[in-house]
């Protein structure tokens, strides 16, 4: 992948989901495509990468959940083309909450995009805004109402080690970008992530996952 190239690659993948998702009847209500939402899920790692050392706890868990949701795809492909099936399936057997679950790694995955996307609404809504202070916000508003104690001090501690403003924004654009058509890449990203996001959160709550705390 070109360098900066993560966020128009995103643009790409979401697009298509909602090209080829279902008309709408009952059964298409409840699809999210599993190998196309961990393909945006490992597009959101090597945005958060950017970030440096701050995110490296959050990007050791997300990498760890996609891991789990790729095993439970590979358990029945067929079957589980549709994360709802999943989790599903959990739920009707009383595993959805338990540690290593599918549903719970479903969940995080989840709130790590709500996070990016909220730091990239930050981002577009007032470039001069600093990167720590955007990143704080988005971490309070998004991530810590579920995080212990722990986390959250470990992730106070890390902030002092965001890039400035200027460097996370060059290291996003793509080749032979500009500022400019950065812009627009981050105001479409944030157009299809977040109805397809609240689509999820919808679901989550149909099932009872949404307010998982982390243990």
């Amino acid at each position: 992948m070109e360098k900066g190239s993560e966020i128009r690659s995103a643009i790409e993948e979401l697009s298509m989901m909602v090209k080829l998702k279902p008309g709408d009847n009952h059964d298409a209500a409840g699809h999210i495509p599993t190998k196309p939402f961990l393909y945006v899920c490992n597009l959101v790692i090597q945005v958060l990468d950017k970030i440096g050392p701050t995110m490296a706890v959050l990007r050791h868990d997300i990498n760890k959940n996609i891991q789990r949701l790729e095993m439970g795809h590979e358990s029945d492909p067929i079957l589980n083309s549709n994360m709802v099936e999943m989790l599903k399936k959990e739920v009707n057997e009383g595993n959805a909450r338990k540690v290593a679950s599918c549903s719970r790694a479903f969940v995080w995955l989840t709130r790590s995009m709500d996070f990016t996307l909220a730091l990239i609404q930050n981002l577009a809504k007032d470039p001069e805004q600093s990167m720590e202070q955007a990143v704080e916000e988005s971490y309070n508003l998004i991530l810590k109402p579920w995080h212990g104690w722990i986390s959250s001090a470990a992730f106070k501690i890390a902030l002092k080690l965001v890039p400035d403003n200027k460097t996370f924004t060059n290291l996003l654009m793509g080749k032979d970008d500009n500022y400019e058509t950065l812009k627009e890449d981050m105001q479409t990203f944030i157009s299809l992530l977040m109805p397809f996001l609240e689509e999820i959160h919808t679901i989550l709550r149909v099932y009872g996952l949404d307010r998982l705390k982390s243990t």
